[in-house]
C-alpha cells in the first residue's frame, strides 16, 4: 500500500492536491471516479462527499484530510526535506496569503460567479470586502514579490498559484500582468508539469 491515498474527479479541485502531492515527491495512489457515482462508502471518509480527499496511512493510523489548503500544507509538514515551508522570516507571508486565498479569495470568486453583490456600505460585514479590493490586495503583493513566500516557492504557491492558474484561464480573475508573470513562473515546475499531464489524461478519458 502506498503512504497517501488520493481521491479525487476530473476536472476538480483535486488538480491543485495532485500537484502538491508531486512537489512534496509523494508515495501516493489515486482513486477516481466521477461525481455521478461517487460511492456512497466515500462519505464514511468524507462526509461532505467532496474532492479532494488525502488518507494518510502513518504508523497503523488512517489520517483524512480534506480542503486544498490544509492537504497542501501538511504534504508539506510531511515532507519537510523538499524546502517547501516557510522559514522563520517567509512564515507571516506565507500563511497570510494561503488563508486569504483559501478565504477572502475564494469567497471574491465565488460570489461573483453566482452575482451575489455586497451591498452597498456593507463590505465591512463581507470576509473579502470586495472582489477589487480582494483582487487589488494580491496584485499589490505579486507585483512586489515573485512568489507568494517572498523570493523563493514554496508549498503555499501550489494553492494560491492553482487560483490564478484556473482564474486566468477561465477569466475568473482579471488579466493583470504581475498574475500572468506569477503563472508563467510556477507552471515551469517539473512538479506541475508532471501532475497536469496526469489530470489532462484523466479528463481526456472521462470526456470520451
Amino acid at each position: 500500500m502506498a503512504e497517501f491515498t488520493f481521491y479525487t474527479v476530473a476536472m476538480s479541485r483535486g488538480q491543485i492536491a495532485r500537484w502538491a502531492l508531486h512537489e512534496a515527491g509523494a508515495d501516493y495512489e489515486h482513486v477516481v471516479f466521477d461525481w455521478a457515482t461517487r460511492p456512497e462508502s466515500f462519505k464514511d471518509i468524507n462526509p461532505m462527499n467532496k474532492v479532494p480527499t488525502l488518507v494518510h496511512h502513518h504508523q497503523g493510523h488512517d489520517h483524512v484530510i480534506t480542503e486544498c489548503a490544509a492537504i497542501n500544507h501538511y504534504l508539506a509538514e510531511t515532507h519537510p526535506d523538499k524546502g517547501l515551508l516557510p522559514d522563520t522570516h517567509e512564515k507571516a507571508a506565507y500563511f497570510r496569503w494561503l488563508f486569504f486565498a483559501a478565504g477572502p479569495l475564494e469567497q471574491a470568486l465565488i460570489a461573483r460567479s453566482f452575482g451575489w453583490e455586497v451591498p452597498e456600505g456593507k463590505q465591512g460585514q463581507a470576509g473579502f470586502g470586495s472582489f477589487d479590493q480582494t483582487i487589488d490586495a494580491l496584485d499589490g503583493w505579486l507585483s512586489k514579490n515573485d512568489f507568494i513566500a517572498g523570493s523563493r516557492f514554496t508549498m503555499a504557491d501550489t494553492y494560491v498559484g492553482s487560483q490564478f492558474v484556473w482564474g486566468l484561464r477561465f477569466g475568473s480573475i482579471p488579466d493583470r500582468p504581475a498574475f500572468k508573470a506569477y503563472v508563467a513562473r510556477i507552471t515551469q515546475r517539473t512538479a506541475y508539469v508532471e501532475a497536469n499531464a496526469i489530470d489532462a489524461a484523466i479528463i481526456k478519458g472521462a470526456q470520451n
